[in-house]
């Protein structure tokens, strides 16, 4: 099956933000509220001021375009232990890191996989498995990276251990847990697993 990935401010530019917002509020992800009110509410007012960019992933089903995920990516600073990375990966890591000699962390911005989700709405999520939503992520991560350089990317999760082995059968290791100021958290979770993903092979 045959995935096209469109940035939404190409979708902006074409449709307006009221057509857009119709189509947006059609996605449905029960599962995990937070990335269905993320496209809802969030991607077209994030992408406008330049934070985060999103992209839809659709498909053609019986003649028609229909969504069956998205993704959004931003730029953002992390710190990950001198001591994390082994051989060719910590040279390769060192190249895009500044060193805090101090705390023995390397401190740098890397690509931030900040939502992924599949739409539920009509069973679309049958048409895309999440090892491809997010190889699709990961893939566009490094056509950005072709214009700016870098290897890495890094995402953050919940400490599941069903999520956190999704993550690491694809290429990602945890390297820290990032405690959440209670503004971030409106279902009591206090942290976060950042996982992170050396995209030299992919």
């Amino acid at each position: 099956m045959e995935y096209i990935v469109t940035n939404l401010d190409s979708l902006y530019k074409a449709l307006g933000e009221k057509k857009l917002q119709e189509i947006l509020n059609t996605f449905e992800c029960k599962k995990n509220i937070e990335v269905e009110s993320f496209l809802k509410d969030k991607a077209i007012s994030l992408s406008k001021q330049g934070i985060s960019k999103t992209y839809i992933v659709t498909t053609i089903n019986n003649d028609t375009t229909i969504i069956v995920g998205y993704f959004s990516i931003a730029n953002k600073m992390t710190k990950v232990k001198q001591d994390f990375f082994g051989g060719k990966t910590k040279k390769r890591f060192e190249r895009f890191a500044e060193t805090n000699k101090s705390s023995n962390m390397y401190l740098t911005y890397l690509p931030l996989i900040g939502q992924l989700g599949k739409n539920y709405h009509n069973n679309y999520d049958k048409y895309i498995s999440g090892d491809k939503l997010l190889r699709l992520a990961c893939l566009q991560v490094k056509e950005v990276q072709k214009l700016i350089g870098g290897r890495f990317v890094f995402l953050e999760c919940e400490d599941i251990p069903k999520l956190k082995d999704f993550y690491e059968s694809n290429g990602f290791k945890c390297y820290n847990k990032r405690k959440l100021d209670k503004y971030e958290s409106e279902n009591g979770i206090k942290y976060l697993l950042q996982m992170i993903c050396d995209l030299s092979d992919l």
